[in-house]
């Protein structure tokens, strides 16, 4: 028979990370804690948690069972709130993450914080692909493909790519005419030393791949920015990135009719029934704020 207790018991060390964090939350003793999920694991048969000195993980059974533990304690909860009828206001900590080099997020995170006192963020910028249920994040904002998973993903449009150049160096080296002249053109593309230098670009349907001369290989879209506001070379830059720098002429577009792909932007979260007021007004505020994506704000240059 299923002991519900025991379901949210674990699901508590998963969220807390540790026996002894989920005693406190709980207000039981540890030794209460650690039985409740020894009995867990013999009556399923199955080793829900990898245990070293250190650290707890899931293993492979702990995190199928964990993802339906989280539904079954959503479900709990809004059993709950529909019988106290409790009206809530978004509060407490929100773990977000998303990748390197999103500037653009942080007016519409603080006007969000602006707008609800009572939420408290926490944002980690990485290049990885975060498991949110492992480390346990509440939502991520992914950029590019996304890969078939369980989350829940909503759009917050697309980025699109420019190839540009400073007008210095333009003048010095020429502007390209053809996908055949920026062979003969510096570039500073994005990348590591074991990369291709090739850029991949469209046109009416046609795409091309074309191999370039790097001046300057990085991986960092930073760097790539200044180098080419600078007039190392040329540089295939995000919107976000050098929309500005467009309008005010310190870089100008080559090549207008070879385009690289859009990259879409989503909102993911865990598939769970009850998201918390938190979540979904965060979610909202996204969703308001990215129609249209803020570098598209304005004349596209």
């Amino acid at each position: 028979m299923t002991d519900l207790n025991e379901m949210l018991v674990f699901a508590r060390v998963v969220a807390t990370g540790s026996f002894t964090a989920a005693s406190a939350a709980l207000g039981v003793p540890k030794s209460t804690v650690s039985r409740k999920v020894s009995d867990l694991e013999a009556r399923l048969g199955a080793r829900l948690l990898n245990r070293t000195t250190r650290k707890l993980s899931l293993t492979d059974e702990g995190r199928t069972y964990y993802e339906h533990c989280v539904r079954v304690e959503s479900a709990i909860e809004d059993a709950e709130r529909a019988v106290s009828n409790l009206q809530e206001t978004p509060r407490g900590t929100l773990r977000v993450t998303t990748g390197n080099q999103v500037g653009f997020l942080g007016p519409i995170i603080t006007d969000y914080l602006q707008r609800n006192p009572e939420v408290r963020i926490e944002v980690l910028c990485t290049g990885r692909t975060v498991d949110l249920i492992e480390e346990r994040f509440d939502v991520a904002i992914r950029a590019g493909t996304l890969a078939d998973s369980t989350l829940i993903a909503r759009s917050l449009g697309n980025v699109r790519w420019f190839l540009v150049g400073a007008p210095g160096y333009l003048k010095k080296r020429g502007r390209p005419r053809s996908l055949d002249d920026l062979k003969e053109h510096e570039c500073v593309t994005f990348g590591t030393p074991e990369s291709t230098t090739r850029l991949r670009l469209e046109k009416g349907g046609k795409a091309a791949h074309v191999g370039v001369s790097s001046r300057l290989l990085v991986n960092d879209f930073d760097a790539i920015h200044a180098a080419a506001v600078a007039g190392i070379g040329l540089a295939l830059l995000p919107a976000y990135q050098c929309v500005d720098d467009l309008r005010a002429k310190r870089l100008e577009r080559v090549l207008r009719g070879w385009e690289a792909p859009v990259t879409p932007v989503h909102v993911v979260y865990p598939s769970t029934r009850h998201v918390s007021p938190k979540l979904k007004s965060f979610i909202d505020h996204l969703q308001a704020r990215m129609a249209p994506p803020p570098w598209e704000l304005g004349p596209m240059p």
